[in-house]
């Protein structure tokens, strides 16, 4: 008994550990978005400002075109999201119903697919898109990110269907409904929660890109928010310190929103794949 009171103390040790290593980023980014600048350059940083202040925001929104630029963020990561999911919708279905070699090799493959590192598609990337004319474009960025974002959404609504049991399919069935009817009024509306979490992942998976959209976008007014917060750092490399951590914590506020609302959701996706019935 006492053995296993001091292993379980010490794994909630780790665990808080582990928070507190997570947390420490933004809390710091936090409490410098509202530092001021004599605060900044202090020899003894403090963990509360002294003098709190609301000068960075100002001058964030002075200096960058923050709501242009989230507004592109918006459209591209919320169009990314639609499109993926209405299309990993029936792949799912089709790969958890079909046990076929097929299948299992487009399983497969969408789990390799996610080891693959960014830089080593961009290049070929970039050709593609330019023979297609969708250099420098929102359109571009958005099917790049509907793309990327395909091999998880089939993974985990893949998990959601698994977890439908096929009984309600074979009832559907015997009242004389297809395979496309079954998915779209039977199926369908049992995964609203896989579906759901699935295309708030991938948006706030476009959200955060940055990589994507400093290659393929050129003009300044199609950029997203995570390419202009680079425009905070100058050619010397010396950062805005203030304004850079208030505009990155405002950027960084709708995924923390979305995550809170649908880890839950995530976890159960993620764990209800890995439970065979």
């Amino acid at each position: 008994m006492r053995t296993s009171t001091t292993a379980r103390a010490g794994q909630y040790a780790a665990l808080l550990a582990y928070l507190a290593f997570l947390a420490f980023p933004f809390l710091w980014l936090v409490s410098t978005a509202f530092k001021s600048p004599r605060e900044l350059g202090s020899p003894h940083p403090t963990w509360i400002p002294r003098h709190p202040t609301l000068d960075n925001f100002r001058q964030a929104f002075d200096a960058q075109p923050l709501l242009h630029a989230a507004l592109n963020s918006l459209l591209a990561a919320a169009g990314a999201a639609v499109v993926a999911v209405v299309i990993a919708t029936p792949l799912a279905y089709v790969m958890a119903r079909r046990r076929t070699a097929l299948t299992r090799g487009a399983t497969g493959w969408v789990v390799v697919s996610q080891a693959f590192p960014l830089v080593l598609v961009i290049i070929p990337l970039f050709l593609v898109l330019k023979n297609l004319r969708l250099i420098d474009s929102l359109a571009g960025l958005t099917l790049v990110y509907v793309v990327w974002a395909l091999p998880f959404a089939l993974w985990m609504l893949a998990g959601y269907v698994r977890a439908v049991p096929a009984e309600v399919e074979e009832a559907a069935a015997v009242d004389g409904a297809g395979r496309v009817r079954t998915l779209v009024s039977v199926v369908a509306p049992l995964l609203a929660p896989g579906i759901v979490a699935t295309g708030l992942f991938a948006f706030v998976t476009a959200w955060n890109e940055f990589l994507f959209a400093l290659v393929l976008l050129k003009t300044p007014q199609k950029q997203t928010l995570p390419v202009v917060l680079t425009h905070f750092i100058g050619a010397e490399g010396v950062a805005d310190l203030g304004p850079l951590a208030a505009a990155a914590f405002l950027a960084t506020l709708p995924s923390l929103v979305v995550f809170a609302v649908v880890q839950r959701r995530i976890t159960g996706g993620m764990l209800t794949g890995a439970v065979k019935n």
